[in-house]
């Protein structure tokens, strides 16, 4: 199949398939055109790489996942090397989390501290959030 087949049939855009190539994840032949041609059984490895995106893992992350990308990926069992790589993950996206947590709760008492109520304030457009009363524009 082309690469906007595979794009259709995986909602993948071709960028990111290209990206995948590159990569080292998937492969192609080239037709006589310079067309990529990629195997039926792609489309399953580039679900795979996608579900594997989708829990927040990154496309290195993903290497580990190499010998059971073109099956089922969480049919079989564990690995210790793919458990470490999620863990680690998980740990970098806690942080990240964390430090989200922080500036927003920064950013809340700076507007209780200016009389804001940050809930109130999170709809309303900017000049309204700071207390000002929008004018009727009649």
């Amino acid at each position: 199949m082309r690469i906007g087949e595979l794009a259709d049939a995986t909602g993948t855009s071709a960028r990111a398939l290209r990206h995948y190539e590159q990569t080292g994840l998937i492969s192609s032949e080239r037709a006589a055109n310079g067309y990529r041609l990629y195997d039926a059984a792609t489309a399953v490895r580039v679900r795979n790489i996608r579900q594997l995106l989708d829990v927040g893992l990154t496309l290195d992350d993903a290497r580990v996942f190499l010998p059971c990308l073109d099956g089922d990926v969480a049919a079989g069992p564990a690995s210790e090397k793919g458990l470490r790589v999620a863990a680690d993950r998980l740990a970098v996206l806690e942080a990240r989390i964390a430090a989200q947590v922080a500036v927003r709760d920064r950013l809340a008492t700076a507007l209780r501290q200016a009389g804001v109520s940050a809930h109130a304030s999170a709809g309303a457009p900017p000049h309204q959030a700071a207390g000002t009363q929008a004018r009727s524009v009649a």
